[in-house]
């Protein structure tokens, strides 16, 4: 098993283990110091004092360090003057939804032909283009659960109700059940809203799936990519070492872990397929630490979860080696 770049967070693992999701009263769009107290309250009952303490404290280290979001300011306001901006803003409304068919040998045959719907990076807040077009289309999509791999407000700081307004909006057009994970543009605060819409956020958790008398697992991190607080060790506990697991991850920079954690499938966001692409959705940057042979599948997304039916052969029931491992790492979904 991995170690966690927070000491803090490993030693939390028994108490953060699958806790119920969080039910309760949304909070006001206002925010006043009542409501900031009750959410506080209710983050600490849902992921434990100390890991809620933590998790804020790097937040606002964070928002003291803003200086990011003003070159962005500043990159946006260029942009806007050669006209890229709006023909960007045009692109990021076009949403199509893809589908892969991915076969594995380990899944249960109750599962085979399970299907996940995905989505990610949402940043609702600034991309009402984007969601308008969601809402057109979900209605007509058929899919087993849907899975979220956060971003869903525009900045790094700051307000979010506008962003969950337009999220809710998704969400009543999106068939149930639905589990999530944070991106870097959330924030911790952003939980208790988020399940009280029914999203099942998966905070370095895991959450068993059900069907026809088989079970496979899914598992959720915390972000990975800018607050490291994922801890993939903890999301693991109470996963049996023989069953077919899926990682929630927002970034995908930790497709090496996932593999070596013994996940079958890992789904992330974070990329946008490219942050800034050539002609031909040719990634310029992809704002992660990935290798370029790791394949972009831009999302929404349909995921088929297939049973590949092997054929017996002398060679079929020796172990793999690590070598073997290492030779065929797991393929990140984003």
């Amino acid at each position: 098993m991995l170690r966690s770049k927070l000491a803090s967070f490993r030693n939390l693992a028994a108490s953060l283990q699958c806790r119920p999701p969080l039910w309760g009263k949304a909070t006001t769009s206002s925010r006043p110091a009542t409501t900031i107290d009750l959410n506080k309250n209710k983050l600490e009952r849902r992921l434990g004092p100390l890991v809620a303490r933590q998790r804020l404290a790097l937040e606002a280290d964070h928002e003291r360090q803003i200086i990011g979001e003003r070159i962005n300011s500043v990159i946006r306001v260029g942009l806007k003057l050669s006209g890229l901006y709006w023909r960007g803003r045009t692109n990021a409304a076009r949403v199509q939804v893809k589908e892969n068919d991915i076969h594995f040998k380990n899944l249960p045959p109750a599962f085979d032909g399970f299907t996940l719907l995905h989505m990610s990076d949402f940043h609702a807040d600034m991309n009402d283009g984007a969601i308008r077009r969601l809402e057109e289309i979900l209605p007509d999509l058929s899919y087993d659960i849907c899975v979220l791999t956060g971003d869903y407000r525009g900045a790094t700081f700051g307000k979010f109700d506008d962003a969950l307004a337009l999220l809710r909006s998704v969400l009543a057009r999106t068939q149930r059940p639905v589990y999530g994970v944070l991106g870097n543009h959330d924030t911790i605060r952003m939980v208790p809203d988020l399940e009280v819409m029914g999203i099942r956020m998966l905070i370095n958790e895991c959450e068993p799936i059900e069907r026809g008398g088989a079970a496979i697992y899914l598992a959720g991190i915390d972000d990975a990519h800018y607050f490291h607080a994922h801890d993939i060790e903890t999301a693991t506990l109470r996963i049996p070492r023989e069953a077919f697991s899926v990682l929630l991850s927002h970034t995908p920079e930790v497709y090496h872990q996932a593999t070596v954690a013994g996940f079958d499938l890992l789904l992330s966001g974070h990329t946008h397929g490219g942050q800034i692409c050539l002609p031909g959705s040719i990634p310029i940057t992809l704002r992660a630490v990935l290798p370029r042979a790791v394949e972009l599948v831009q999302v929404p997304l349909v995921v088929h979860l297939l049973r590949h039916l092997v054929l017996p052969c002398a060679a079929a029931d020796e172990p793999a080696t690590e070598r073997d491992a290492e030779d065929q790492p797991l393929d990140p979904i984003d």
